[in-house]
């Protein structure tokens, strides 16, 4: 929960000092994304392969290990002295955030019986959003207060508490799995399948090759489910079992949900902190404030929407949150100069209960369909569609922001020219959302 808590209060901290990052390091709008990007395609990329590592080996020492190297990262972070460099160390620490990813949420289930699942699963996200409250306050204040930095900073002291806690706390494990060897050829094939896609889908409007890279990195996958279905037949090792999908349909569109859930959601917090700030000229600190209602509404109801899902079916749950969430970005969608703030925090509220009505239980779903030995992966494949999603998300937003603003910075494009891109973002982040009910209400045949 510690480490649920961590991750995701670093990249909503993070997300406060995007204008101070622009004006720091000289760049346009469209580049300082990627600082977030290159974070959530490193976790995307990254998640799977650590998952199954942690399958054969220890689920412990994956663990402790990417605890370790996600503090010492954001540590070096501090002192990064240009915006390529600053990328690079974010990407290794979403290597870092990919070992815990994989194992968190399977260390935590091994660990109780499966008539509560769902209700601890529902501490862990709860855990998650309360990261996600704290980090807009926090970030705001510590940008306002002693710049960008300051939030390395602090990320490394909770990294080296998380540590100490897990070290003591976490049980000694053995392998969940007794299939042993490594799939080189699946890892590379995966790898290169996530990174190519995004790196593509997140230049598409600013670079001449990237619907090449995009179409590239999707024959890729393809070529990847392909192998790892013949190394299964054969009963060799693999970094997933193909069979999950094929099996289970609720699995597969659970999946399929998830992965559009948060590609829709993911970049809210992004464009209503460029929003406060820039539109309305509040300052980070305030901002910050602001911004806790959607994630302080999820980390309130995700317990009891866990709970719930061990005794009402959750893709019920979860359909009507996915409903609630396509209703309030159609909402964004119509936001002005002359929007009062009270009725954009109630919004962002609303799409809080939205999302906590989502998350727990499809994610309960999901490990509901696989056994034990599988935790490692189901919940690597959990985390992928989750960093795999946002990518999508923000790459959706950095090919409209460079359409629409091309090379103009945050502070010196009008007005006019932000809100048309984030009305034409989330107009389309709410028919991706649309296509994401169609999935969760046919994930269950009857």
């Amino acid at each position: 929960m510690i480490t649920s808590f961590m991750t995701t209060f670093m990249s909503s901290a993070l997300n406060l000092s995007v204008p101070s990052l622009e004006s720091y390091f000289g760049v346009n709008a469209a580049y300082v994304s990627w600082i977030v990007s290159s974070y959530t395609i490193a976790v995307a990329a990254m998640s799977l392969p650590m998952g199954k590592v942690s399958d054969i080996t220890s689920r412990r020492t994956v663990f402790l290990t990417g605890i370790a190297g996600f503090g010492i990262l954001s540590a070096i972070s501090i002192f990064a002295p240009s915006i390529s460099v600053l990328m690079l160390l974010r990407a290794l620490s979403g290597t870092c955030a990919a070992m815990i990813f994989a194992t968190n949420n399977a260390i935590l289930i091994s660990a109780f019986p499966h008539n509560v699942q769902g209700k601890m699963l529902g501490y862990s996200v709860a855990a998650t959003y309360i990261g996600l409250t704290a980090g807009p306050v926090a970030g705001g204040l510590l940008n306002s207060a002693f710049g960008w930095r300051s939030i390395f900073a602090v990320s490394s002291a909770i990294s080296a508490a998380a540590f100490l806690a897990a070290f003591r706390a976490v049980p000694k494990d053995s392998p969940a799995s007794h299939i042993s060897g490594t799939d080189i050829a699946g890892i590379v094939l995966y790898i290169s399948a996530i990174v190519i896609s995004l790196f593509g889908m997140t230049g598409l409007g600013s670079f001449d090759a990237s619907p090449y890279m995009l179409a590239s990195g999707f024959i890729i996958l393809a070529a990847f489910f392909v192998h790892e279905s013949r190394r299964e037949s054969m009963d060799k090792a693999a970094i997933i079992r193909v069979s999950m999908f094929r099996q289970s349909r609720t699995f597969t569109f659970s999946c399929l949900a998830a992965l559009l859930n948060y590609g829709a959601t993911f970049a809210i917090s992004y464009e209503m902190s460029i929003y406060l700030q820039v539109i309305l000229g509040i300052p980070s600190g305030k901002a910050g404030l602001m911004l806790i209602t959607m994630p302080a509404a999820q980390a309130l109801l995700s317990p009891y929407t866990g709970s719930l899902s061990d005794r009402i079916r959750p893709s019920v749950l979860a359909s009507t949150g996915m409903g609630i969430c396509a209703l309030t970005l159609l909402l964004y969608s119509r936001i002005s100069e002359n929007t009062s703030v009270l009725c954009v925090m109630t919004v962002m509220c609303i799409t809080g209960m939205g999302f906590a009505l989502f998350s727990s239980p499809n994610t309960n779903s999901i490990l509901s369909c696989v056994n034990k030995k599988d935790y490692g992966v189901a919940n690597s494949i959990i985390a992928t569609m989750r960093t795999y999603g946002q990518s999508s998300g923000m790459a959706i937003l950095s090919s409209i922001t460079a359409v629409v603003l091309g090379t103009g910075t945050l502070e010196s494009s009008p007005h006019a020219d932000i809100l048309h891109m984030m009305h034409v973002s989330f107009i389309t982040f709410a028919c991706i959302c649309v296509l994401g009910l169609f999935f969760s209400l046919a994930r269950d045949r009857n």
